[in-house]
């Protein structure tokens, strides 16, 4: 059981989640060092059939990594200086929702859930719940968001990840998220 210390309360996060330290910033999930973040490992066409969302919902431009058993991806996001929420989210100086950060975890999360459905039968996926979340950061554009993914709990109809966003190797937000076959 891990425990996270939040303004002199000691709350219980979720048993084995690797998430929380005692550390302002906390570690990532797992070491990106060994992986080329430019490059793409799905073949052309492969993330639009894994992921429904479109146009401005789409929050991942490409996976440099996804390790052998599918249970662990790299995922990024490029936030331009173009997106929607730009003009509208603190005005003169723009910071990334953090919805929209907790959005792309998801999307990073159904990934590693629909490749692991190796019968094709990975089907619509609902996000249903996000615990334990924590922004530790802020991301601005221009800035590059590298969002890991590290499943927790796996079964046909539902699975959960532990997800952290990085933006020049310090951790940005870290979250629990689970989502479930519809």
């Amino acid at each position: 059981m891990y425990f996270h210390k939040v303004h002199d309360l000691t709350v219980v996060a979720t048993q084995g989640c690797p998430l929380f330290s005692d550390h302002t910033m906390a570690d990532p999930l797992f070491d990106i060092s060994p992986h080329d973040l430019s490059v793409h490992c799905l073949p052309e066409g492969q993330l639009d059939a894994l992921l429904p969302q479109v146009g401005d919902m789409r929050q991942i431009a490409r996976v440099p990594w996804i390790n052998k058993t599918c249970t662990e991806a790299i995922g990024i996001k490029d936030v331009g200086h173009d997106e929607f929420w730009v003009p509208g989210h603190i005005p003169g100086r723009p910071l990334l929702p953090g919805v929209i950060m907790i959005e792309a975890a998801a999307q990073i999360s159904s990934v590693l859930y629909q490749l692991k459905m190796k019968d094709g039968e990975g089907g619509f996926l609902g996000f249903t719940r996000v615990n334990n979340c924590v922004f530790r950061g802020s991301v601005v554009p221009g800035q590059q968001l590298v969002l890991l993914a590290v499943e927790n709990k796996f079964q046909r109809r539902r699975f959960s990840c532990w997800a952290q966003g990085l933006v020049d190797g310090n951790v940005v937000f870290e979250v629990e998220c689970t989502g479930m076959r519809i």
